[in-house]
């Protein structure tokens, strides 16, 4: 955008590109052959466009569920690896402490 804040609301620049709405209201004005013909490739770039967008939209949530279905599974096999970890700590950890109490072998 290259408005500053304050300044207005409408941008400085003319756009670049048609939108979908505005290459259908140009084939009405349009008369030539050519320049439908035109047209209508135009608008099936952007119907083309429209499918391939919401074909990645449906892969993308397709792979978010399979990453959270695996993330769960991992984090299952995360859990029990840190429990297995804690537990053998706690098993060294038993075995070098000393022993306090009575002694009878003096």
């Amino acid at each position: 955008m290259t408005l500053e804040n304050g300044k207005g609301q409408h941008s400085k620049f003319l756009p670049f590109a048609f939108t979908e709405q505005g290459i259908a209201m140009l084939s009405s004005v349009l008369s030539s052959k050519k320049a439908v013909q035109m047209n209508i490739q135009i608008i099936r770039a952007f119907v083309l466009i429209r499918q391939s967008n919401i074909q990645n939209n449906y892969i993308n949530l397709k792979l978010k569920q399979l990453e959270t279905h695996y993330n769960k599974q991992f984090d299952d096999v995360f859990e029990a690896i840190n429990y297995l970890m804690k537990k053998d700590t706690l098993a060294k950890q038993q075995i070098e402490r000393k022993k306090i109490g009575f002694n009878t072998n003096d």
